[in-house]
């Protein structure tokens, strides 16, 4: 409506400016006016065009005043242009982002529908597995069950290997002890050739346990021993005969060490030994003295030793090498202690008596153990007992829970 009124307005306008133009043109030709110094004619002509200038003039203003879209269409056509043909590009960027995004949305639904068959055949193999898991938990349980009986089998075999080799140690200490004694009888093997030994090496010739009152006691205490030292050595060497000399011979040095050993604080053990091979009749016993502290060497109930008789050793025989065995090893042991005694302290019938009961049980593996009878110090002799090794009752073993 607004584009009708304002072309009947330009119209109406049009003419008005029109009519009013050709009087003002009538008027400056009768008039004969000149302007700019032209003809009247040319005057008429010159105001004719201004005034049709003047109605386009006026024209367009009205149209500009009163039309925003030919406002718009005459000054920014070119802005609107190049908007639309961006904006056309936009779209087609956007119809294309939306065709993308519609190929993204289906492959997403296609993605949902295999995700959502995956996890259907997840949880089928799931319900599988658990079915499966079943049994194999129980196997797992045997097999745990399995594993800490061997277990319990590896550390019984590791405390038998350990036992073995105790003995073995033990053998082997008891061989270069033997081979020790063999020099020995061979030294006293050529000594005897030569005459009757009445003195070996080594051999105590006294031995006594004291402990000083007073530091200045040492010397009195040291003749004391010299003196039943050459007693001995008398009654040996020379037999029949009065102690009325002293034939043994001990270094200075020896005895000025022995006497600060004793001066120190403590009971202590003196021994005095031969230092070579004496035959009867020699005039001379040299020796030397040995000074250790007293300790306990046992105490009554101590397991001294252990061995074990495997489920095949029925035999007498093997029954009396492992015993024999017991009693080197116990040997070794109190001497590994200090302890000065040749020899051990037992009942032998009762060991014969314990040998014919091992050798007539039914099979089965017995741990034998030398056990001390009472308290023994370093120049005690040594009583021990061997007796079957007693088992001590022990909880059951907690059951581990299982998953």
């Amino acid at each position: 409506m607004t584009g009708w009124v304002l072309l009947l307005s330009l119209l109406i306008l049009g003419g008005v400016l029109s009519t009013l133009g050709d009087r003002l043109g009538s008027r400056v030709g009768k008039a004969r006016l000149s302007l700019f110094g032209l003809r009247p004619r040319q005057t008429a002509v010159v105001i004719t065009v201004l005034t049709g200038s003047l109605i386009s003039a006026l024209s367009l203003g009205l149209m500009l005043l009163v039309s925003r879209q030919l406002r718009v269409g005459l000054f920014e056509l070119n802005d609107l242009e190049a908007r639309l043909r961006s904006s056309r590009s936009d779209l087609k960027g956007s119809r294309k982002a939306q065709r993308k995004a519609r190929q993204q949305l289906e492959q997403a639904r296609a993605d949902e529908v295999e995700a959502r068959k995956i996890l259907a055949d997840a949880q089928a193999r799931a319900s599988e597995l658990r079915s499966t898991l079943k049994p194999l938990q129980e196997q797992t349980r045997r097999l745990e069950e399995e594993r800490r009986r061997l277990s319990q089998d590896v550390r019984n075999r590791d405390a038998e290997i350990k036992r073995t080799d105790d003995e073995l140690r033990a053998v082997r200490e008891r061989i270069s002890s033997g081979e020790a004694e063999l020099q020995q009888l061979e030294e006293n093997l050529l000594a005897l050739r030569r005459g009757d030994v009445a003195i070996s090496s080594g051999q105590p010739l006294a031995t006594v346990t004291l402990k000083l009152d007073r530091p200045d006691q040492a010397r009195q205490v040291i003749d004391q021993v010299l003196r039943e030292a050459n007693m001995q050595a008398f009654q040996q060497v020379l037999p029949g005969q009065a102690p009325d000399r002293q034939i043994i011979l001990v270094p200075r040095q020896d005895i000025e060490r022995l006497e600060q050993a004793i001066r120190k604080p403590g009971t202590w053990v003196v021994l005095l030994r031969s230092a070579a091979n004496v035959l009867k009749g020699e005039g001379v016993v040299y020796a030397f003295p040995d000074v250790r502290a007293n300790v306990a060497i046992t105490i009554e109930g101590e397991v001294l030793s252990e061995t074990a008789l495997a489920s095949k050793e029925t035999s007498p025989e093997a029954i009396r090498n492992r015993i024999n065995l017991l009693l080197a090893s116990t040997l070794s042991e109190v001497r590994r202690r200090g302890s000065l005694t040749q020899g051990l302290q037992f009942d032998a019938n009762a060991v014969n008596t314990l040998a014919r009961q091992l050798a007539d049980r039914n099979g089965g593996r017995v741990e034998l153990e030398a056990v001390a009878l009472r308290r023994s110090e370093t120049a005690d002799p040594v009583a021990i007992e061997l007796r079957p090794k007693r088992k001590v009752r022990s909880a059951p073993p907690l059951q581990d829970d299982i998953p």
